[in-house]
Protein backbone atom coordinates (compact mmCIF):
# COMPACT_ATOMS: atom_id res chain seq x y z
CA UNK A 1 0.00 0.00 0.00
CA UNK A 2 1.24 3.47 -0.92
CA UNK A 3 0.14 6.93 0.18
CA UNK A 4 0.35 10.09 -1.94
CA UNK A 5 -0.25 13.77 -1.18
CA UNK A 6 -2.41 14.78 -4.15
CA UNK A 7 -3.58 18.11 -2.72
CA UNK A 8 -2.29 20.03 -5.75
CA UNK A 9 -4.98 18.54 -8.00
CA UNK A 10 -7.26 21.29 -9.28
CA UNK A 11 -10.70 21.34 -7.64
CA UNK A 12 -13.61 23.52 -8.81
CA UNK A 13 -16.92 23.67 -6.95
CA UNK A 14 -19.84 24.02 -9.37
CA UNK A 15 -23.34 24.86 -8.10
CA UNK A 16 -26.68 25.92 -9.52
CA UNK A 17 -29.87 24.58 -11.10
CA UNK A 18 -28.14 24.42 -14.51
CA UNK A 19 -24.87 22.89 -13.29
CA UNK A 20 -25.42 19.55 -15.04
CA UNK A 21 -26.32 21.28 -18.31
CA UNK A 22 -23.23 23.48 -18.04
CA UNK A 23 -20.95 20.47 -17.46
CA UNK A 24 -22.50 18.66 -20.40
CA UNK A 25 -21.55 21.56 -22.65
CA UNK A 26 -17.91 21.80 -21.55
CA UNK A 27 -17.23 18.03 -21.38
CA UNK A 28 -17.58 15.66 -24.35
CA UNK A 29 -20.03 13.43 -22.45
CA UNK A 30 -23.31 14.12 -20.66
CA UNK A 31 -23.59 14.80 -16.94
CA UNK A 32 -27.38 15.11 -16.99
CA UNK A 33 -27.69 11.44 -16.02
CA UNK A 34 -24.98 11.35 -13.34
CA UNK A 35 -26.60 10.31 -10.04
CA UNK A 36 -25.67 11.62 -6.61
CA UNK A 37 -22.81 9.63 -5.09
CA UNK A 38 -21.29 8.81 -8.46
CA UNK A 39 -18.29 10.12 -10.43
CA UNK A 40 -17.65 10.38 -14.15
CA UNK A 41 -14.47 10.87 -16.18
CA UNK A 42 -14.63 13.73 -18.66
CA UNK A 43 -12.53 15.36 -21.36
CA UNK A 44 -12.67 19.06 -22.28
CA UNK A 45 -11.96 20.34 -25.79
CA UNK A 46 -11.20 23.80 -27.11
CA UNK A 47 -13.33 25.06 -30.02
CA UNK A 48 -10.86 23.44 -32.44
CA UNK A 49 -11.68 19.95 -31.10
CA UNK A 50 -8.30 19.45 -29.43
CA UNK A 51 -7.97 18.10 -25.88
CA UNK A 52 -7.66 20.91 -23.35
CA UNK A 53 -7.97 19.14 -19.98
CA UNK A 54 -9.41 16.03 -18.37
CA UNK A 55 -10.42 14.73 -14.97
CA UNK A 56 -13.14 13.23 -12.81
CA UNK A 57 -16.28 15.12 -11.81
CA UNK A 58 -18.47 14.00 -8.88
CA UNK A 59 -22.15 14.70 -8.28
CA UNK A 60 -22.52 15.86 -4.66
CA UNK A 61 -26.24 16.60 -5.00
CA UNK A 62 -28.55 17.40 -7.97
CA UNK A 63 -27.33 21.01 -8.16
CA UNK A 64 -23.80 20.58 -6.83
CA UNK A 65 -20.70 19.07 -8.47
CA UNK A 66 -17.00 18.88 -7.68
CA UNK A 67 -14.74 18.99 -10.73
CA UNK A 68 -11.16 17.69 -10.53
CA UNK A 69 -8.71 19.11 -13.07
CA UNK A 70 -5.05 18.50 -13.84
CA UNK A 71 -2.70 20.25 -11.40
CA UNK A 72 -1.22 22.57 -13.99
CA UNK A 73 -4.56 23.22 -15.68
CA UNK A 74 -6.61 24.35 -12.67
CA UNK A 75 -6.38 28.11 -13.26
CA UNK A 76 -6.89 27.99 -17.01
CA UNK A 77 -9.84 25.60 -16.69
CA UNK A 78 -11.57 27.97 -14.25
CA UNK A 79 -10.91 30.89 -16.63
CA UNK A 80 -12.31 28.81 -19.50
CA UNK A 81 -15.47 27.97 -17.55
CA UNK A 82 -15.98 31.60 -16.60
CA UNK A 83 -15.45 32.78 -20.18
CA UNK A 84 -18.31 30.62 -21.43
CA UNK A 85 -20.50 31.07 -18.38
CA UNK A 86 -20.33 34.87 -18.48
CA UNK A 87 -20.11 35.70 -22.19
CA UNK A 88 -21.77 32.88 -24.13
CA UNK A 89 -24.29 31.25 -21.78
CA UNK A 90 -25.33 33.98 -19.31
CA UNK A 91 -28.80 32.42 -19.13
CA UNK A 92 -27.43 29.39 -17.28
CA UNK A 93 -27.82 29.57 -13.51
CA UNK A 94 -24.47 28.16 -12.44
CA UNK A 95 -21.57 29.35 -10.26
CA UNK A 96 -17.94 28.18 -10.29
CA UNK A 97 -15.57 28.54 -7.34
CA UNK A 98 -11.95 27.44 -7.07
CA UNK A 99 -11.56 25.24 -3.98
CA UNK A 100 -8.15 23.73 -4.79
CA UNK A 101 -6.58 25.03 -1.59
CA UNK A 102 -9.70 24.36 0.53
CA UNK A 103 -9.31 20.61 0.38
CA UNK A 104 -6.34 18.44 1.23
CA UNK A 105 -6.23 15.28 -0.88
CA UNK A 106 -4.61 12.00 0.17
CA UNK A 107 -4.61 8.95 -2.09
CA UNK A 108 -4.25 5.40 -0.77
CA UNK A 109 -3.34 2.86 -3.47
CA UNK A 110 -2.62 -0.84 -3.48
CA UNK A 111 -4.11 -4.20 -2.47
CA UNK A 112 -4.02 -3.31 1.25
CA UNK A 113 -5.44 0.21 0.91
CA UNK A 114 -8.93 -0.88 1.97
CA UNK A 115 -7.60 -2.46 5.18
CA UNK A 116 -5.58 0.64 6.06
CA UNK A 117 -8.57 2.94 5.52
CA UNK A 118 -11.00 0.68 7.42
CA UNK A 119 -8.86 1.00 10.56
CA UNK A 120 -9.48 4.77 10.81
CA UNK A 121 -12.82 5.14 8.99
CA UNK A 122 -16.18 5.16 10.76
CA UNK A 123 -19.72 4.74 9.46
CA UNK A 124 -18.99 3.43 5.98
CA UNK A 125 -18.70 0.04 4.31
CA UNK A 126 -15.67 0.01 2.00
CA UNK A 127 -16.47 -3.40 0.49
CA UNK A 128 -16.41 -3.48 -3.31
CA UNK A 129 -20.09 -4.45 -3.55
CA UNK A 130 -21.21 -1.49 -1.43
CA UNK A 131 -18.62 1.02 -2.60
CA UNK A 132 -17.72 0.26 -6.24
CA UNK A 133 -15.30 2.05 -8.54
CA UNK A 134 -16.27 5.61 -9.62
CA UNK A 135 -18.44 6.36 -6.60
CA UNK A 136 -17.89 8.57 -3.54
CA UNK A 137 -19.05 8.56 0.09
CA UNK A 138 -19.15 10.90 3.08
CA UNK A 139 -17.14 9.46 5.97
CA UNK A 140 -15.51 10.26 9.28
CA UNK A 141 -11.79 9.54 9.16
CA UNK A 142 -9.75 9.81 12.36
CA UNK A 143 -12.57 11.90 13.79
CA UNK A 144 -12.71 14.34 10.83
CA UNK A 145 -15.56 14.78 8.32
CA UNK A 146 -14.22 13.82 4.90
CA UNK A 147 -15.18 12.56 1.46
CA UNK A 148 -13.80 9.36 -0.03
CA UNK A 149 -13.67 8.97 -3.81
CA UNK A 150 -13.18 5.48 -5.27
CA UNK A 151 -11.14 6.63 -8.26
CA UNK A 152 -7.68 5.65 -9.46
CA UNK A 153 -4.87 7.08 -11.59
CA UNK A 154 -2.50 4.24 -10.67
CA UNK A 155 -4.60 1.33 -11.92
CA UNK A 156 -4.57 -0.11 -8.39
CA UNK A 157 -7.36 -0.35 -5.84
CA UNK A 158 -7.39 3.28 -4.69
CA UNK A 159 -9.24 5.63 -2.38
CA UNK A 160 -8.85 9.39 -2.84
CA UNK A 161 -9.68 11.21 0.40
CA UNK A 162 -10.68 14.88 0.57
CA UNK A 163 -10.66 16.66 3.91
CA UNK A 164 -10.54 20.33 5.01
CA UNK A 165 -6.95 21.35 4.31
CA UNK A 166 -6.08 22.14 7.93
CA UNK A 167 -6.88 18.52 8.88
CA UNK A 168 -4.71 16.95 6.17
CA UNK A 169 -1.64 16.35 8.32
CA UNK A 170 -3.73 14.79 11.11
CA UNK A 171 -5.35 12.31 8.70
CA UNK A 172 -2.02 11.61 6.97
CA UNK A 173 -0.44 10.64 10.30
CA UNK A 174 -3.47 8.50 11.24
CA UNK A 175 -3.21 6.62 7.92
CA UNK A 176 0.54 6.16 8.34
CA UNK A 177 -0.08 4.64 11.80
CA UNK A 178 -2.83 2.31 10.58
CA UNK A 179 -0.72 1.34 7.58
CA UNK A 180 2.38 0.43 9.57
CA UNK A 181 1.43 -3.31 9.78
CA UNK A 182 1.22 -3.29 5.97
CA UNK A 183 4.54 -1.48 5.39
CA UNK A 184 2.77 1.59 4.04
CA UNK A 185 5.08 3.69 1.83
CA UNK A 186 4.73 7.34 0.83
CA UNK A 187 5.24 7.80 -2.91
CA UNK A 188 5.47 10.80 -5.22
CA UNK A 189 4.40 11.85 -8.67
CA UNK A 190 7.26 10.08 -10.46
CA UNK A 191 6.07 6.74 -9.09
CA UNK A 192 2.50 7.66 -9.98
CA UNK A 193 3.62 8.42 -13.55
CA UNK A 194 5.19 4.97 -13.89
CA UNK A 195 2.02 3.28 -12.61
CA UNK A 196 -0.30 5.26 -14.88
CA UNK A 197 1.95 4.59 -17.89
CA UNK A 198 1.71 0.85 -17.23
CA UNK A 199 -2.06 1.28 -17.54
CA UNK A 200 -1.83 3.54 -20.60
CA UNK A 201 -3.41 6.52 -18.84
CA UNK A 202 -2.52 9.75 -20.63
CA UNK A 203 -1.34 12.99 -19.04
CA UNK A 204 -2.68 16.11 -20.76
CA UNK A 205 0.27 18.30 -21.76
CA UNK A 206 2.74 15.41 -21.74
CA UNK A 207 1.11 12.82 -23.99
CA UNK A 208 -0.93 15.50 -25.76
CA UNK A 209 0.41 18.65 -27.37
CA UNK A 210 -2.62 20.72 -28.35
CA UNK A 211 -3.09 18.80 -31.62
CA UNK A 212 -4.71 15.61 -30.30
CA UNK A 213 -8.42 14.77 -30.32
CA UNK A 214 -10.16 12.23 -28.05
CA UNK A 215 -10.20 9.78 -30.96
CA UNK A 216 -6.44 10.19 -31.46
CA UNK A 217 -5.91 9.28 -27.79
CA UNK A 218 -8.19 6.22 -27.84
CA UNK A 219 -10.91 8.06 -25.92
CA UNK A 220 -13.72 7.80 -28.44
CA UNK A 221 -15.79 6.07 -25.77
CA UNK A 222 -15.98 9.33 -23.79
CA UNK A 223 -17.47 11.29 -26.72
CA UNK A 224 -21.27 11.47 -26.89
CA UNK A 225 -22.11 10.89 -30.57
CA UNK A 226 -25.83 11.69 -30.35
CA UNK A 227 -26.90 14.28 -32.94
CA UNK A 228 -29.04 15.99 -30.31
CA UNK A 229 -26.12 16.36 -27.89
CA UNK A 230 -23.77 19.31 -28.34
CA UNK A 231 -20.54 20.25 -26.58
CA UNK A 232 -17.63 22.60 -27.10
CA UNK A 233 -15.46 21.39 -29.98
CA UNK A 234 -17.98 18.89 -31.37
CA UNK A 235 -18.33 20.51 -34.80
CA UNK A 236 -14.55 20.60 -35.22
CA UNK A 237 -14.32 16.82 -34.78
CA UNK A 238 -16.10 16.43 -38.15
CA UNK A 239 -13.64 18.54 -40.13
CA UNK A 240 -11.87 16.69 -42.94
CA UNK A 241 -8.49 17.19 -41.25
CA UNK A 242 -9.81 15.42 -38.13
CA UNK A 243 -10.98 12.44 -40.19
CA UNK A 244 -7.67 11.78 -41.96
CA UNK A 245 -6.53 8.16 -41.79
CA UNK A 246 -2.91 9.11 -41.09
CA UNK A 247 -3.51 11.19 -37.95
CA UNK A 248 -1.12 10.52 -35.11
CA UNK A 249 -2.56 8.15 -32.51
CA UNK A 250 -1.67 7.16 -28.95
CA UNK A 251 0.15 3.81 -28.74
CA UNK A 252 2.71 1.94 -26.66
CA UNK A 253 6.31 1.04 -27.47
CA UNK A 254 8.49 -1.84 -26.36
CA UNK A 255 12.22 -1.79 -26.95
CA UNK A 256 13.75 -4.86 -28.56
CA UNK A 257 16.40 -4.68 -25.81
CA UNK A 258 14.12 -4.70 -22.77
CA UNK A 259 16.37 -2.61 -20.53
CA UNK A 260 16.98 0.18 -23.07
CA UNK A 261 15.28 3.44 -22.04
CA UNK A 262 13.84 5.65 -24.79
CA UNK A 263 14.36 9.41 -24.54
CA UNK A 264 11.15 11.39 -24.16
CA UNK A 265 10.74 13.47 -27.29
CA UNK A 266 12.71 10.93 -29.34
CA UNK A 267 11.59 10.83 -32.97
CA UNK A 268 10.30 7.63 -34.59
CA UNK A 269 11.30 6.64 -38.14
CA UNK A 270 11.14 3.61 -40.46
CA UNK A 271 14.53 3.75 -42.19
CA UNK A 272 17.71 5.16 -40.59
CA UNK A 273 19.32 5.27 -44.04
CA UNK A 274 16.68 7.60 -45.44
CA UNK A 275 18.06 10.88 -46.68
CA UNK A 276 17.57 13.98 -44.56
CA UNK A 277 14.94 15.32 -44.03
CA UNK A 278 13.66 11.96 -42.79
CA UNK A 279 9.97 11.04 -42.67
CA UNK A 280 9.13 11.33 -38.99
CA UNK A 281 6.33 8.97 -37.96
CA UNK A 282 5.81 10.35 -34.45
CA UNK A 283 7.58 10.80 -31.15
CA UNK A 284 7.94 9.34 -27.66
CA UNK A 285 5.75 11.17 -25.12
CA UNK A 286 6.47 9.20 -21.92
CA UNK A 287 9.25 6.75 -21.08
CA UNK A 288 9.90 4.79 -17.87
CA UNK A 289 11.41 1.65 -16.44
CA UNK A 290 8.61 -0.59 -15.16
CA UNK A 291 9.50 -2.59 -12.03
CA UNK A 292 6.28 -4.62 -12.42
CA UNK A 293 7.24 -5.71 -15.93
CA UNK A 294 11.02 -5.63 -15.32
CA UNK A 295 11.65 -3.74 -18.55
CA UNK A 296 11.38 -0.29 -20.06
CA UNK A 297 8.05 0.92 -21.47
CA UNK A 298 7.09 4.00 -23.44
CA UNK A 299 4.04 5.80 -24.76
CA UNK A 300 4.05 7.65 -28.05
CA UNK A 301 1.95 9.25 -30.74
CA UNK A 302 2.49 7.71 -34.19
CA UNK A 303 0.88 8.20 -37.60
CA UNK A 304 -1.94 5.64 -38.04
CA UNK A 305 -0.74 4.20 -34.74
CA UNK A 306 -3.62 1.77 -34.18
CA UNK A 307 -2.83 0.02 -37.48
CA UNK A 308 0.88 -0.06 -36.68
CA UNK A 309 0.72 -2.59 -33.84
CA UNK A 310 3.44 -5.18 -34.28
CA UNK A 311 5.42 -2.96 -36.67
CA UNK A 312 9.06 -2.13 -36.04
CA UNK A 313 10.24 1.47 -35.74
CA UNK A 314 13.56 3.10 -34.93
CA UNK A 315 14.51 5.89 -32.55
CA UNK A 316 17.69 7.39 -34.05
CA UNK A 317 20.28 8.40 -31.46
CA UNK A 318 23.64 10.09 -31.82
CA UNK A 319 25.62 6.98 -30.95
CA UNK A 320 23.18 4.12 -31.66
CA UNK A 321 19.72 3.50 -33.09
CA UNK A 322 17.13 1.95 -30.74
CA UNK A 323 14.74 -0.59 -32.24
CA UNK A 324 11.16 -0.64 -30.92
CA UNK A 325 7.91 -2.49 -31.55
CA UNK A 326 4.53 -0.73 -31.60
CA UNK A 327 2.14 -2.20 -29.02
CA UNK A 328 -1.13 -1.45 -27.29
CA UNK A 329 -0.88 1.47 -24.85
CA UNK A 330 -1.98 -0.72 -21.91
CA UNK A 331 0.97 -2.77 -20.62
CA UNK A 332 -0.35 -4.16 -17.33
CA UNK A 333 -3.62 -5.56 -15.91
CA UNK A 334 -5.68 -5.03 -19.06
CA UNK A 335 -8.74 -6.58 -17.38
CA UNK A 336 -8.67 -4.05 -14.50
CA UNK A 337 -8.75 -6.82 -11.90
CA UNK A 338 -6.48 -4.87 -9.55
CA UNK A 339 -8.41 -1.63 -9.95
CA UNK A 340 -11.74 -3.36 -9.23
CA UNK A 341 -10.43 -5.55 -6.39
Amino acid sequence: VGILDASTLGKIDIKGPDAAEFLSRVYTNSFLTLACGKCRYGVMLKEDGMIFDDGVCACLDPNHYLMFTTTGGAAQVLAWLELWRQTEWPELRVYCTSVTDHWGTITLSGPDSRRVLEAVCAGIDLDNDNFPFMEWRDAIIAGVDARIFRISFTGELSFEINMPAHHARHIWEALMDSGEPYDITPYGTETMHVLRAEKGFMIVGQDTDGSMTPYDMGLGWVVNKSKEFSFLGKRSLDRSHMLRKDRKQFIGLKTIEGSKMLPEGGQLIFDPEEQIPMSMQGHVTSSYYSPNLNKSIALAIVKSGKKMKGRKLIVPMESKNINVTVTDSVFYDKDNKRLNA
